[in-house]
């Protein structure tokens, strides 16, 4: 591999993965909207994802080995993508997620029971096309469906690219520093820390997640790879959100509160379970950590860029 885009990839885990493709001697061209800079030593095309004339016209005469797309997360983009690098793209990697699951769970598949983990298979983009009618362009329309919008993307993909096509599908991505703007780490260490309730569910259930370096490392392993398809990537071990504050109080020296809730509970809080079976990529030859290993100092990390205590709004 000689020549990389990522589109998406200027902040978290993105922003590992160009570095990682930059340092192995990867020309990396990196496309988004302007928001943020790339890191030196990489090309940057600013383009509207969104724009399919805008984004042929960034990209000039340009073709890549691989293109490993970030942020495609509905069937309007994912068509987009599949005109524009008709012939550009040796290899396409897009960046899913476990939350494409929730389509299965919602269909009764069998391998949703507690306990046992979901194979790839158990959402097929060739059995469920996409609905490309649905208002996608609605912000909250948007992130109500996530995990929708991705199921729906990677079946555009499946059906209408002529090129090699990955979706890895991630666990919960992990990361407790400063580079982690999700907040959903912070959410905890800051409450279990300051004695704040934490709103559960009366039954809560593990899911699957991996360290924000290990996706990035996944994802540069992945475009070097010759294998299509979907494939799951979670680190060994699976944990609810009870266990996760058990071990920030642990570290903290407090103790949790709960409050159960009937309503929407905190992020990492499930009503069913949620884990995936990582035996695919381990056959195909990567090696995986354990949640064992990081939790802690991903906690660490967590508490120690975290507001002081008691100073939260």
């Amino acid at each position: 591999m000689k020549k990389a885009c990522v589109i998406g990839g200027s902040r978290y885990f993105g922003r590992h993965l160009v570095t990682l493709l930059r340092d192995s001697g990867v020309e990396v061209t990196l496309v988004n909207r302007g928001s943020q800079a790339p890191p030196p030593g990489v090309t940057h095309l600013v383009a509207d994802r969104d724009d399919e004339r805008d984004l042929t016209t960034a990209l000039g005469s340009r073709s890549f080995d691989v293109v490993i797309d970030q942020v495609c997360g509905t069937p309007r983009q994912a068509g987009i993508a599949a005109r524009v690098f008709d012939g550009r793209a040796g290899r396409y990697v897009m960046t899913s997620t476990i939350e494409v699951y929730d389509h299965a769970l919602s269909d009764g598949v069998p391998a949703a029971a507690p306990g046992v983990p979901m194979p790839e298979e158990a959402v097929d983009p060739r059995l469920w096309p996409a609905d490309p009618g649905l208002p996608w362009h609605d912000p909250r329309f948007l992130e109500d469906n996530y995990g929708e919008g991705k199921r729906q993307a990677e079946a555009v993909f499946v059906a209408e690219a002529a090129f090699p096509f990955v979706s890895v599908r991630s666990g919960h991505v992990m990361g407790g520093g400063p580079a982690d703007f999700t907040g959903r780490l912070a959410h905890y260490t800051e409450r279990v820390r300051d004695g704040h309730a934490v709103d559960v569910h009366r039954e809560n259930h593990p899911s699957s997640f991996i360290h924000h370096t290990e996706i990035a490392e996944f994802l540069h392993w992945a475009a070097r790879a010759d294998f299509t398809g979907a494939v799951n990537a979670r680190s060994h071990g699976e944990f609810d959100v009870v266990e996760l504050c058990e071990r920030i109080a642990k570290q903290t020296e407090t103790r949790p509160v709960y409050r159960v809730t009937r309503g929407a509970a905190s992020p990492y809080a499930f009503g069913h379970y949620y884990g995936m079976d990582n035996g695919r990529a381990a056959r195909l030859g990567f090696v995986f950590s354990h949640t064992a290993d990081w939790l802690p100092d991903v906690i660490s990390e967590a508490l120690s860029s975290q507001s002081p205590r008691g100073t939260r709004s």
